[in-house]
């Protein structure tokens, strides 16, 4: 029986599961461009760290180059940004 409170437990404070995006910066050379873009991460890549292979390995398709991410954040910024990011607006 405590076995089975405390799993309950554990899962209750377990945080839900959210969306989560980022946005960051990429270059192309030759001749050089850059894009501001927002992209959807999996739940196991909200972190800076985690995110940085998913976004390089998905832009890269394109010939895009990582050179920063500027935040991770929740649904509830992605209206503020959906301008800024234009055509890079969840486009990966």
């Amino acid at each position: 029986m405590k076995k089975l409170i405390l799993t309950l437990a554990i899962l209750a404070a377990s945080p839900a599961s959210a969306s989560c995006y980022a946005d960051y910066k990429a270059k192309q050379d030759g001749p050089l461009r850059l894009h501001y873009g927002v992209i959807e991460l999996p739940d196991t890549a909200c972190t800076p760290q985690a995110a940085k292979p998913q976004i390089a390995q998905r832009i890269s398709a394109d010939g895009w180059q990582l050179l920063n991410i500027l935040s991770i954040f929740g649904a509830e910024g992605l209206e503020e940004r959906k301008d800024s990011a234009g055509q890079y607006f969840l486009r990966y």
